[in-house]
């Protein structure tokens, strides 16, 4: 469709969407990056964070949280390949809240750099879950 860029978001279960939307709004490592048809091609590493999908260039289709991941960018596509997605909508915020904190205590509980750096890692992506959740 012209005026349209395909989108997929792959979990490592399934293909999670596939449809062609206005633009995708992607948290790249380094920032969010906006795609619209035409874009120039990249890969980037994703960040945790929120996809924005949008059907058209001012409605908002799909929130989806990532976990992290790649997106690949070309003038007719852009492909996220997540480590963990759920729609926004669906987080439970209690349930988000008592993984910061029990993740929290592990961070304070390691015993080990290597502890630490893995408790830290999950700590801020379920930071980043539970500011999804609260952002709604």
């Amino acid at each position: 469709m012209a005026g349209t860029v395909e989108f997929e978001l792959v979990s490592p279960e399934r293909l999670l969407l596939s449809e062609q939307v206005a633009m995708v709004v992607v948290p790249g490592e380094d920032g969010n990056f906006g795609v619209l048809p035409g874009h120039a091609p990249l890969i980037s590493t994703v960040r945790p964070g929120v996809i924005d999908v949008y059907a058209s260039r001012a409605e908002v289709s799909a929130r989806i949280f990532i976990a992290g991941g790649f997106a690949e960018v070309t003038p007719e596509r852009c492909t996220v390949l997540a480590e963990e997605a759920v729609p926004v909508g669906d987080i439970d915020r209690e349930a988000a809240a008592q993984e910061v904190a029990d993740l929290a205590e592990d961070v304070t509980d390691a015993k080990t750099d290597a502890e630490r750096r893995v408790a830290e890692a999950a700590l801020a992506v379920a930071k980043a879950r539970q500011a999804a959740a609260q952002a709604g």
